[in-house]
């Protein structure tokens, strides 16, 4: 008779209890779920990368400090010379890394609810508690609710995004200073949606000693690419630099986005094409009676409509993906989040649903 353990006496019960990060089968979808950039790169550009590709000597590990790559982050990024580059696996790698950093006996990460899942995920991962506030019933931050949380549970870390995921909208930047302010923690501002919204925190960098700064190419049309960064001052970044796995980024990744990085210009003229997009689905979304639509400053629109659930799931029978929000928490019931594609993929979600909401609503 075998005396090993079953998984469940061996893992811990937070992780069995856990369900993994779901990503829906896409093949022959309109893929509108995921807040990718819909444009390949122009020809010429991915001529360029093929050759590169060509050239690389894979049998060798990639630099492990990135450090071409870091430079050209900066030249991009307009990043200051006064503060570090962690490179990340994306940037769920960089928030484990800042969780399991962070993680003494008591400690807590904090956020607001909803948002980006994977801050709520990667702190079970990490064995640190975590705290969910509230936002108001128009996903603004509750700056009480938000400064009583922190007085109560003295987080070791508050995320917040900037935009915020899945909701789409700018919090005040008056309010989330008024946040950084009032914790003894750090506080990473999470701005994955930055090219889309026209606003940034970058430059509060040098003035709060506590605060960070996440980035990443997923969106802007690298999701593929698997590239995040974290940007702050070099006494916070050393030591997560200990915790970074070595050669974490690729050495085609390090490439590619170097290159492509060389070529911005390109990654504003699509980004400038999604915001159009944006404003000309938003324009049509409103016209559909019973919809309730949600500002966004990010490249997805999130909107409430009765009996969502049968709406995803006709939609998901026309060939069109959406992200369906609905039971995921009670401020997004009935929600759902669309993804800003191509004009095309765009005029057939605003037609499907159109058509569906007259049927169902």
């Amino acid at each position: 008779m075998s005396n090993f353990h079953e998984p469940n006496q061996i893992i811990r019960p937070e992780i069995l209890a856990l369900s993994a990060y779901h990503v829906p089968p896409a093949i022959g979808m309109i893929k509108l779920d995921a807040m990718e950039n819909p444009y390949p790169l122009p020809s010429a550009l991915r001529n360029e990368i093929a050759q590169l590709t060509v050239d690389s000597p894979f049998n060798r590990y990639p630099d492990a400090s990135a450090a071409s790559l870091k430079t050209a982050l900066r030249r991009a990024l307009d990043i200051s010379d006064e503060m570090d580059i962690l490179l990340g696996n994306g940037s769920d790698e960089i928030i484990q890394i800042i969780a399991m950093a962070v993680a003494k006996p008591g400690a807590v990460l904090l956020s607001v609810e909803p948002a980006f899942v994977m801050f709520r995920m990667i702190a079970t991962y990490a064995n640190i508690q975590y705290v969910g506030v509230p936002l108001t019933k128009d996903f603004t931050l509750d700056l009480e609710a938000m400064l009583a949380a922190i007085a109560k549970h003295k987080p070791a870390v508050i995320f917040l995004a900037y935009p915020n995921n899945p909701t789409g909208n700018l919090f005040d930047a008056d309010t989330i200073l008024r946040i950084i302010q009032a914790t003894s923690g750090i506080v990473i501002i999470d701005e994955a949606y930055h090219a889309f919204a026209d606003a940034s925190l970058i430059d509060s960098l040098a003035q709060y000693p506590n605060l960070l700064l996440m980035r990443t190419l997923s969106k802007l049309g690298l999701a593929g690419l698997r590239l995040g960064l974290l940007v702050g001052r070099h006494e916070w970044l050393m030591h997560f630099e200990k915790m970074r796995l070595p050669y974490n980024v690729g050495i085609m990744t390090q490439l590619i986005a170097e290159k492509v990085l060389s070529h911005t210009d390109v990654l504003l003229e699509q980004a400038e094409a999604i915001k159009s997009e944006r404003t000309k689905m938003y324009k049509f979304l409103g016209t559909i009676k019973k919809i309730k639509l949600f500002p966004s400053d990010a490249n997805f629109i999130l909107f409430r409509i009765p009996a969502a659930s049968q709406v995803f799931q006709k939609l998901k029978q026309q060939k069109i993906l959406i992200k369906n929000l609905d039971g995921t928490h009670p401020l997004l019931e009935n929600c759902l989040r669309v993804t800003v594609g191509t004009p095309d993929e765009n005029a057939q979600f605003c037609t499907a649903l159109h058509t569906i909401a007259c049927e169902t609503v």
